[in-house]
This record gives C-alpha cells, structure tokens and sequence, in this order.
C-alpha cells in the first residue's frame, strides 16, 4: 500500500466515510496538507505528519479558542489526533473588493480582540512555528509575561544556537531596561491573539470573507498581533484604517510594535538561520535611538 493509500485509508477511518479524491496542497512547511473530496459532496481539508505530537491537538485548541469569539471566520476542527488534523474545507480566492475585504478584516480582527481574559497567556504551551511558545505560568503584568515569556525565551534560544556574540548582548540588555520604560500599562485587558499573523495565515473564501488560519493563540497585548502584520507586509491600509476605526489604537503604538516585532525576529533567527541576525540588531539599535 503506498503512501496515498495509507493515508486515504486513515481519512476514511477518520471520519467514517469514503474519501474519493485526494490532492496535495502547497504551501504549508511544517507538515503536509491536503484537499480531500468525501462522499457525500463534502470536502476536508488534512494536515499530517507534524513536527511535535501534540503539535496537532493544539493548533485545534487554538482554533477553537477564536471560533468562540465569534469574530472571524475559523476553519472548523473535525479531527486531531497527534498524527492527524482534519478541518472544514474552505475554498480559497482572491479578493474581487480588495479594499472591501482588508476593511472587514481589520474590524472583525478589532472584535476577536475585544474577547479578554483576566490573565496573559494560556491554559497551555503551544507553537510558534515550530518553536515552543511559553505561556505559563499566568501573569498579570503584561511587561512581566512579555519580557519573559517571549523575549528572554528567544533570547535563551538564540544563545544555545550560537548567535550571541557580545554587541548582541549587549544591545539585547539595553532593549530589556527600554521595554521596562515604554511597556506602561494602559488598563487593557488581555486579548485574545492569533499569535502569527502574517500574510500567510489569512485567506479569502468566497464573497470577499476573511479566514484566519494556523494560529499561536494566547492572550496578551493587541499590539503583539498588528506588530506581526507590519513585520512582513501584505496587510492593505484599509485594514489599518477599518481596525482603528473598531477599536482605537493608542498613541505611540507602532512603535511599541517595533519592539514587538522583535519577538517574531528572534524566532525566525532560531528556526531559519542568521540571515536574520542583521534585522534584529537594526531593529533593537533603531528602537535604542
């Protein structure tokens, strides 16, 4: 029996039900995805072959965390088991009212953030990537949970890797004594992240809807989440404009995510090399000024 085989077979135990097609999908880096058509007329769309054994379990309770928001469209989780995750299918288009769909983007992601929690972080680890995301022990500091749950975390993973050489520390230090001036508290409650919002973890389905995919979710500062949406690009100004508009951002914010960005930096550092070493060091001297 071949690989495909194997796998419709594990589908169709799955969900009880024969698959009829199976596609591969491109795109994902950290396991395999497929498109499977299933009697009945449904599709599912599967991923398998994770890099951690619970990697799959809690991508499906992140998933689940936002689809109680009721914000934003999330896939459905239909199955996850450590070697399996099988969501709703959702098929995906381009934007034919790309200002229309990057406004409701940015309002429906200002709502999802009005879902608070009374503690930063979550009720377990889960993934950034394919690196562990602490998010425990609860805090109720958001510069204590931020300090060390994201940044010295990294830090410690990027010393281990090989990456710190004595400028590195030395500005690393630096941001930790500026993180401590300009992370004031604003009396906001924590907030229900996506964690890795980057262009690729968002869709559009059909009639311009925005999907939101493959989350690190957690609660924390808002901040943390349009912080990633700048680091990258592929984020319109009318989901800037839409989200400002829902939930009003506060003075100085992009630069607050300046330093926030440096927490997706440093793990890209871990996870891809020191091509990204330059970046960071930019971004803290630039934040140092």
């Amino acid at each position: 029996m071949n690989t495909n085989e194997l796998l419709v077979t594990r589908i169709q135990t799955s969900l009880n039900t024969n698959v009829l097609t199976l596609a591969p999908l491109s795109g994902g880096s950290i396991a395999s995805a497929y498109h499977a058509d299933i009697e009945g007329g449904g599709s599912v769309f599967v991923k398998i072959s994770p890099q951690h054994p619970d990697m799959f379990r809690k991508e499906a309770n992140g998933l689940n965390e936002l689809r109680r928001s009721n914000a934003i469209k999330i896939p459905r989780v239909i199955v996850a088991t450590e070697d399996i995750l099988i969501l709703e299918y959702l098929p995906v288009t381009s934007p034919v009212r790309r200002e229309l769909f990057f406004g409701l983007l940015g309002k429906q992601l200002a709502q999802m953030h009005r879902t608070v929690s009374d503690r930063y972080g979550f009720t377990e680890d889960n993934y950034i990537g394919s690196t562990v995301q602490k998010n425990q022990p609860y805090s109720l500091s958001w510069k204590e949970f931020f300090l060390a749950n994201r940044m010295e975390f990294q830090f410690r993973l990027a010393e281990s890797n090989g990456y710190c050489d004595k400028e590195f520390l030395t500005l690393f230090r630096k941001m930790e004594s500026l993180s401590d001036k300009i992370l004031v508290d604003d009396g906001e409650q924590p907030a229900l992240l996506h964690g890795d919002l980057w262009s690729g973890n968002f869709l559009c389905t059909e009639n311009d809807t925005p999907v939101l995919i493959d989350p690190a979710v957690y609660y924390g500062h808002r901040e943390m989440d349009l912080s990633m949406t700048m680091l990258f690009g592929g984020f319109d100004g009318a989901f800037y404009a839409s989200y400002d508009e829902a939930y009003p951002l506060k003075d100085d914010w992009k630069r607050r995510c300046k330093l926030y960005s440096l927490y997706h930096l440093f793990n890209h550092l871990n996870l891809f090399g020191e091509s990204y070493y330059r970046q960071i060091n930019a971004v803290m001297k630039d934040l140092l000024r």
